[in-house]
């Protein structure tokens, strides 16, 4: 069955592999990987055995990590087209609805950049048109650090006391986040609420028309990380045409003593995926493995074994034209209408 996974940090780890940066999720990683096979998540062997038809590549910027997040967002997207230009005969870039349309024409597998920081833009107008003319249709406001234009939603790393984590519901756009959003919706970058604080996604709500997307999250109610979407959320995602995208992620998944503790197995994000369609709808689902930006205790360990969650949705009592929508047929919608 076709895969369109709405989130991954495979570029990312590419970049760090190369530069040895030390924030790679992959411990184990010593030499460059490239696109086309590597000991990560996902490479587009794997993906042919999972059955890919596009993929969203997060360009990730670490604001942590002290580097100039707009010098380090071009580095990755030169990465990007570096390997996509090496791969043209797998895989194509799409930046539009006719991209899509003419890659699967080809038989080919598509990939999209995301914007993984809001803080790339240095809160400039000019500066998000500009990585729009670059390719970029998607972006969150935040990762885990405050930035010009909003407060995330984070995780305390005291590893005794996981859940839950407190989400932030007091603070959320500032106005520089406000006016991205606004010109977001004018160029055509898709808006992704992941990351953002819950005070965020409301602001974000109330100042936009357009279907958002939580590219990699899951139902708060079934797992008390701050980082999940409350009912509400859910319902107003799905009210407003957007979609939410499954997180593979263990923490996301399940509650456990200990975040190394927590288990990331098919049969639990197939109960997320029931609660957040009964709560939002069909059409509200998608894929958002975080693939190369998780570790630990994965079931599904890397992008080939799509196949197992498959199995998962079907013993749940998703129909295959359900299981469809949400493996590839509701982003596809979503991409159709605002790309």
């Amino acid at each position: 069955m076709k895969v369109v996974d709405m989130h991954c940090d495979t570029i990312s780890e590419i970049w760090y592999s190369r530069e040895q940066t030390g924030e790679s999720e992959h411990a184990d990683i010593d030499a460059p990987q490239e696109l086309r096979k590597n000991r990560l998540h996902i490479d587009l062997e794997k993906m042919e055995k999972g059955d890919y038809f596009l993929q969203n590549f997060a360009m990730f910027v670490n604001m942590g990590s002290g580097m100039d997040p707009l010098e380090s967002v071009l580095k990755l997207i030169d990465i990007f087209y570096e390997e996509m230009e090496k791969n043209q005969d797998k895989i194509l870039p799409v930046k539009t609805w006719a991209d899509i349309e003419s890659a699967k024409a080809q038989g080919k597998m598509a990939a999209m950049i995301s914007l993984e920081e809001g803080q790339v833009t240095k809160g400039n107008l000019r500066f998000l048109r500009d990585l729009y003319r670059l390719g970029a249709r998607m972006m969150t406001l935040t990762w885990n650090h405050e930035n010009d234009l909003a407060y995330p939603n984070v995780v305390s790393r005291n590893v005794h006391k996981v859940f839950p984590c407190e989400p932030v519901t007091d603070r959320g756009l500032k106005e520089k986040g406000i006016a991205l959003v606004e010109e977001c919706e004018k160029i055509g970058m898709i808006l992704d609420v992941s990351h953002l604080s819950d005070g965020g996604f409301y602001d974000l709500y109330e100042h936009t028309k357009k279907p958002f997307v939580a590219s990699h999250s899951n139902a708060r109610a079934l797992c008390r990380h701050c980082r999940n979407l409350t009912d509400d959320m859910i319902r107003k995602i799905g009210e407003r045409g957007g979609v939410i995208g499954l997180n593979y992620c263990g923490s996301f998944l399940e509650e456990a003593p200990t975040e190394e503790a927590c288990q990331s197995r098919v049969e639990t994000m197939a109960k997320h995926a029931r609660y957040i369609t009964d709560m939002g709808g069909m059409e509200c689902l998608g894929l958002g493995s975080d693939f190369d930006g998780i570790s630990r205790n994965l079931e599904m360990d890397d992008c080939s074994k799509l196949p197992l969650l498959e199995q998962a949705l079907e013993k749940e009592g998703f129909s295959t034209g359900e299981i469809e929508k949400i493996f590839h047929k509701n982003v596809l919608r979503l991409y159709k209408e605002l790309l």
